[in-house]
């Protein structure tokens, strides 16, 4: 079931798998692949593709959502050679599209023909159809998903977040996270909130909390009841964040297709 926000068009396809699309048909797509929940998929309408980390790197996800003046966006410490899965090296998705790299907390601006490149660099002489900013997102050694010892299976520098600014409102996926204190400091309009615990990222509580701190136009939760660590109430989670009278939809029945 397509969530519909202002224009917008938000389809949670699984796992992270989120399809963003604006009201003028820009399409964003969220670590796209892995688990099977893009498979027979092959949109290939993205503009902009987003990648947090090497859990959810996977090329053929990428190249089954992406366009062919697609602008990739993946976090610098992504590094295919030390993947345990089939996956392409990132200089064979560069021959085919824009690939930038970025690292914890960089801006870039993302233009009309797939170019991307520092935000700085011709400042007010192009329009950007999207920029992205990219945000340090972990799990905290003494937060809720670290061991006992301090362990955790998303240490910081790992990954990044995504804060993106498109069709004039502002996208925040946060990748594999806890919910972070900075996060409730970012303007955000639509939360796809990343809920499932399991050690791996924030519960369906701490997420909550932090739409209610946040205090979004909307909330999207994706991220849950892939495999059986992730599993989570995707119902009680949106009755808890409107309760706090933040707006929330679900797209479950788009994910389990």
């Amino acid at each position: 079931m397509t969530v519909r926000y202002d224009g917008f068009t938000v389809d949670w396809l699984g796992y992270a798998t989120a399809r963003v699309e604006t009201p003028d048909g820009y399409v964003c797509y969220t670590d796209p692949g892995r688990y099977g929940v893009l498979d027979d998929y092959w949109a290939k309408d993205g503009d902009l593709v987003l990648v947090t980390h090497d859990h959810h790197y996977d090329s053929d996800g990428i190249r089954s959502v992406a366009g062919e003046d697609a602008t990739l966006v993946i976090y610098e410490g992504v590094d295919p050679a030390g993947i345990d899965r089939d996956v392409e090296p990132i200089a064979d998705l560069a021959a085919d599209y824009e690939v930038v790299r970025v690292e914890e907390e960089d801006e870039l601006e993302v233009a009309a023909a797939g170019a991307a490149g520092d935000a700085s660099a011709d400042a007010g002489t192009v329009d950007p159809d999207a920029t992205v900013w990219s945000v340090p997102a972990y799990n905290d050694p003494e937060g809720p998903n670290a061991s006992a010892d301090g362990t955790v299976t998303h240490p910081k520098g790992l990954g990044c977040g995504f804060l993106v600014a498109l069709g004039g409102k502002r996208l925040f996926w946060p990748g594999d996270s806890d919910a972070l204190d900075g996060f409730a400091e970012l303007d955000v309009d639509l939360f796809l909130a990343n809920i499932g615990g399991g050690g791996i990222v924030s519960d369906e509580a701490a997420s909550a909390e932090l739409a209610d701190a946040m205090r979004p136009e909307l909330v999207v939760p994706i991220h849950y009841d892939t495999f059986e660590q992730l599993e989570a109430d995707g119902e009680a989670f949106a009755a808890d964040v409107a309760v706090r009278s933040v707006a929330v939809a679900l797209d479950e029945r788009s994910a389990n297709q």
